[in-house]
């Protein structure tokens, strides 16, 4: 099964310019999107695994092959001097090759401090398989228009993507087994291998209970001090851990939209997770699907077009809530709601379209067939039309 990932061409047109880095979950498919640009746009390169004991020498010793045109250097994060290292080699060798840095933890961050690589180099975050990507869509969103929903239903590839994720290897194989495995597999790894490589951490048993505990808070307004009071650990010391899980790409938090039209609660950010495959309630799972595919939208935005497009929810003191707000230089732009099959209009979507003029509310539901244009000018639409009209 060949699929197009969505970065491969904005990558390739940035490597002419600047070295690339690509971040993003362990198993995501970031070698696999390297190897697919090579294929595609180079005849000769070089890929490095920090990983590996040889490949590991040849990094340190700057032993590059002289033909190569594009040299990939994997996880490479994990050198303490790195940020250093690659800045030092793209000024030396910027003529001569390009470079392309991948790794499984985020790696914009030179922001805390050491050697600035800024403007040497472009970020992109790659998300899993989204529902546009596995039916081979593309679309040209344009910023504050509509999104370009299509008449086409896609509703068997988004029950697909609702049971078994949209990493590579559960999705395309779709076997129950292998999705068990694969989530225990990835778990293990994750912290016995990847978070112990950078972080020092003492007590990587209570963490891991964390992640035990966190796909049954999706959705809800997180509270540190009940997660701190469930595990019995210190607030500074899940404040810490759920920074590190973030980091790895294993968890998102979304904050509330602050606007004084709308009284809006100031500190509580809902949890989610990049694979909601782990998440066995329903309603909690295809919510948390929706969001996976807004943040890999409004990230892609971001790191491609320059938009500041950012993902919220909204609630108010009121409690009257919508599950999400994109907005882009802060300004509302899409609004949705997530129902697996309410298809009546949602009180809450109609008050905060007014209160803050938000131009495109969208009632997203499991439901297959629907589309309905309500008279208060709010698409009740099924989720996977909605989504094969993203990112």
């Amino acid at each position: 099964m060949t699929i197009q990932r969505y970065l491969t061409k904005p990558i390739y047109n940035d490597l002419q310019q600047k070295m690339v880095f690509v971040g993003g979950p362990r198993q995501v498919g970031k070698t696999t999107l390297a190897k697919k640009l090579v294929a595609q746009f180079y005849k000769q390169t070089a890929y490095f695994n920090w990983d590996n004991r040889q490949d590991r020498k040849d990094i340190i010793n700057s032993q590059w092959p002289g033909n190569a045109q594009l040299i990939i250097l994997d996880e490479i994060h994990k050198y303490k001097n790195w940020k250093s290292f690659i800045k030092g080699e793209f000024d030396k060798h910027r003529e001569r090759f390009h470079f392309l840095v991948t790794g499984s933890a985020r790696l914009d961050i030179y922001r805390r401090g050491g050697d600035s690589l800024q403007g040497r180099y472009h970020y992109y975050r790659l998300y899993p398989f989204s529902l546009a990507e596995l039916c081979g869509k593309t679309t040209n969103i344009q910023i504050f228009d509509e999104l370009p929903i299509g008449p086409t239903n896609y509703y068997d590839l988004l029950l697909q993507l609702d049971t078994f994720g949209g990493f590579p290897e559960p999705c395309i194989s779709q076997n129950h087994k292998t999705l068990r495995r694969w989530h225990n597999e990835k778990i293990e790894r994750l912290f016995r291998e990847d978070i112990l490589d950078i972080e020092r951490i003492v007590d990587i048993s209570n963490m891991k209970l964390l992640s035990d505990i966190l796909p049954e808070r999706v959705g809800s307004p997180l509270s540190l001090n009940s997660l701190r009071e469930d595990i019995g650990v210190s607030h500074k010391a899940i404040s810490r851990w759920l920074s590190i899980l973030e980091s790895f790409y294993y968890c998102f938090r979304i904050y509330p939209y602050t606007k004084s039209k709308i009284r809006s609660i100031k500190k509580e950010p809902k949890l989610y997770l990049i694979d909601w495959s782990e998440i066995e309630d329903e309603a909690a799972r295809f919510e948390n699907m929706i969001a996976t595919h807004l943040l890999k939208f409004a990230h892609f935005m971001y790191d491609s077009e320059g938009y500041k497009c950012e993902l919220w929810y909204l609630r108010n003191v009121d409690k009257k809530e919508v599950d999400f707000l994109l907005t882009v230089n802060s300004k509302p732009w899409i609004a949705v709601e997530t129902k697996l099959s309410d298809t009546s209009v949602s009180n809450n979507l109609i008050y905060y379209k007014e209160r803050i003029h938000i131009p495109y509310c969208y009632q997203v539901v499991k439901k297959p067939g629907v589309d309905i244009i309500t008279p208060y000018n709010i698409r009740i639409i099924s989720a996977d039309k909605f989504l094969a009209s993203l990112m």
